[in-house]
């Protein structure tokens, strides 16, 4: 008889434990997606050569791509708030803002600067309702400068726009 108590208690024990409230099942899931969504946002640059990771901005559509071989540029654009250009180009800070300084059409502001940022607003002098927000930033990763800057062509980024995509690519973490 005892032995059919604790083979019943114990029965009932596996039973419970086994049943669950579906919490932990849950966060498991919901935990798998997130990683899953953080890995589908997160782009490998090296089939392009470059040892960079592009980790685009929450809300961004699947980006395009495009390597410009006659200038040699990656070119990566996702929706309208989205557009980047990629170069190996040693960093160059200073002639950036003697070219900013000279500049005789727009009228040209640095917003932000650090010895890898550069962050500038231009804009027309008899336009002021005109204004473009255009940044540089300069990455090394193994041994190599990589420039990466919004594309100039014409469309208007908020600074919003410019600061993520200027916080968008990282070097590469070693696996």
């Amino acid at each position: 008889m005892k032995a059919y108590l604790s083979v019943i208690s114990l029965s009932f024990v596996l039973l419970l434990s086994a049943c669950g409230d579906g919490k932990s099942d849950a966060a498991k899931q919901m935990a798998a997606a997130a990683d899953s969504a953080r890995m589908a946002s997160q782009v490998d640059l090296s089939e392009y050569h470059l040892p960079l990771m592009l980790e685009m901005p929450v809300g961004m559509p699947q980006p395009t791509l495009l390597w410009k071989d006659e200038i040699g540029k990656l070119a990566v654009r996702a929706g309208d708030r989205f557009a980047i250009e990629v170069s190996e180009t040693p960093a160059d800070r200073d002639r950036l803002k003697a070219d900013l300084e000279r500049d005789l059409l727009k009228r040209n502001t640095i917003v932000e600067e650090t010895p890898e940022l550069l962050i500038y607003r231009s804009e027309f002098p008899d336009d002021t309702a005109l204004v473009f927000h255009h940044f540089e930033r300069w990455v090394t990763a193994d041994g190599r400068s990589f420039r990466v800057e919004d594309t100039k062509d014409g469309t208007v980024f908020s600074l919003e726009d410019i600061r993520r995509m200027a916080s968008a690519v990282h070097t590469k973490k070693p696996a």
